[in-house]
């Protein structure tokens, strides 16, 4: 998982346009804690050598009542969509592999562990 040079945008939204991110993108009519949007080889990059890993966008709303529900800060539920986002932008798919649900999950904790110390 070592990405060195690569640039990340963020985007923290609401509810509302995530739900239409979702939609459009995804195909599922609701909204969601997290999209990823990976740059690839078949989308045009701004230049020849971009280094551009890709987008995440993260609803506040979702992420606000997760902290409450997981009765952690809102801060660290940021960082755990975050870290989960950045997991999907270097390829890794839980929804459709089991063994990248694990590594997914095990990557996120990993993460909160060294940055948010647990």
């Amino acid at each position: 998982m070592n990405c060195p040079g690569k640039d990340l945008s963020i985007l923290i939204t609401d509810d509302s346009e995530i739900h239409e991110l979702n939609k459009t993108y995804r195909g599922v009519d609701r909204p969601t804690d997290v999209l990823a949007f990976p740059q690839s080889e078949d989308v045009p990059s701004p230049t020849p050598s971009s280094s551009l890993l890709g987008d995440v966008v993260i609803s506040y709303e979702t992420a606000a009542r997760q902290a409450v529900e997981q009765n952690h800060s809102l801060g660290k539920e940021i960082f755990i969509l975050l870290a989960h986002g950045i997991i999907h932008l270097l390829g890794y798919d839980h929804e459709t592999s089991e063994k990248d649900r694990e590594f997914t999950e095990r990557k996120v904790e990993e993460l909160c562990g060294l940055v948010l110390g647990g």
